[in-house]
């Protein structure tokens, strides 16, 4: 751990700082220019919009279906996803974080003509109520919900309360004309994806959609064993995400899980294959 964040877990701790953002634009091959608002935040780093991206998403997703995007912070995964769904497809982007919210909302209003995103400030929990999220900046770049794993571990002492909801329960309320239709969850939580999908279980075994979710740096191996067991419950094919261009990386096993300190898994269902 760095000298300044046990500073800052000690308590000593700088104010809250807000940061703007910049339109920027990319041309891509075949879906011509797509603009994306690039939060301006120090540690944030430069987003790039890529047709290798969108190519790949498209072969697990079509026009017109929907996804969710859980932890869609500034909407750099929500993007790509929006362009492989087109304007007649929905992409729901979670995000409780009210510092890089207005920069996901804004990245739902550009490309008004080639995608469709309903930017949500809340974040997926078992009930619906505040919950406190723990970021490592007083700008509240990087951070979520850090169960089971010590502060002193993973470091992030910048605690933000932020409101959290039911998810399939709020689905069912606003959006139940959509489920049919879902086809791909994004989970990029910090650790809480197991608890995320939790809650999803019902959805995710009538709608088998495609599942990307975050094998987190912290996780300990019986954490991660845990969230594999889930895709295998579920009877799901888990495959370690290579690139944003190469989503079917090599088939994990549980022997698999700590060979890597961070990545990100891929789950097909099995009548898929």
């Amino acid at each position: 751990m760095k000298l300044k964040a046990l500073v800052h877990l000690l308590g000593l701790r700088p104010k809250p700082k807000t940061y703007p953002f910049e339109v920027r634009r990319f041309d891509l091959p075949k879906d011509g220019r797509v603009e994306y608002a690039q939060w301006l935040h120090p540690r944030e780093t430069a987003k790039t919009i890529t047709q290798e991206s969108v190519d790949e998403l498209r072969r697990f997703v079509r026009p017109g279906d929907v996804a969710i995007d859980i932890g869609a912070h500034s909407g750099d995964s929500t993007v790509p996803i929006a362009l492989a769904l087109g304007p007649t497809g929905l992409v729901l982007a979670l995000e409780p974080n009210p510092f890089v919210f207005p920069v996901l909302e804004k990245n739902a209003q550009l490309n008004a003509d080639k995608t469709r995103i309903v930017p949500l400030m809340f974040a997926a929990t078992p009930e619906d109520g505040p919950c406190d999220f723990e970021y490592s900046d007083a700008g509240f770049c990087n951070g979520g919900r850090h169960d089971g794993v010590s502060k002193w571990r993973h470091g992030h002492a910048f605690p933000l309360t932020v409101q959290g909801r039911n998810l399939p329960s709020f689905l069912s309320s606003q959006y139940p004309q959509l489920l049919p239709k879902l086809a791909y969850i994004k989970v990029d939580a910090e650790g809480y994806d197991l608890t995320i999908l939790k809650t999803l279980a019902g959805e995710i075994a009538a709608r088998r959609p495609y599942i990307k979710a975050e094998m987190f740096a912290h996780a300990d191996r019986q954490q991660r064993e845990r969230l594999f067991q889930f895709f295998i419950d579920h009877r799901y094919v888990v495959h370690k995400v290579e690139s944003e261009g190469s989503y079917q990386g090599p088939r994990l096993g549980a022997a698999d899980l700590m060979i890597w300190r961070h990545f990100d898994v891929f789950g097909i269902p099995e009548e898929r294959l």
